[in-house]
């Protein structure tokens, strides 16, 4: 998945459920906090599979299982 998708389905998604996110710059990658989990997200334009399925999971505990396939 490409990283700039993944950021725009994240926001989306905290934007229609009113969760609170933030995001910070690092030198290397992005520092997203989603109500109460936290994560970071390399600057590469392409994440690998497992990058993306660890970031989703991260965010079930905000949005609901499997809230990604929700559209």
């Amino acid at each position: 998945m490409k990283r700039i998708d993944l950021l725009r389905l994240i926001r989306a998604r905290a934007r229609a459920q009113g969760v609170l996110i933030t995001e910070r710059e690092g030198g290397s990658d992005t520092k997203l906090t989603v109500g109460s989990a936290t994560f970071v997200v390399g600057r590469h334009r392409e994440l690998k599979p497992w990058e993306t399925r660890e970031i989703l999971q991260a965010l079930e505990g905000e949005f609901g299982e499997g809230w990604w396939k929700s559209g």
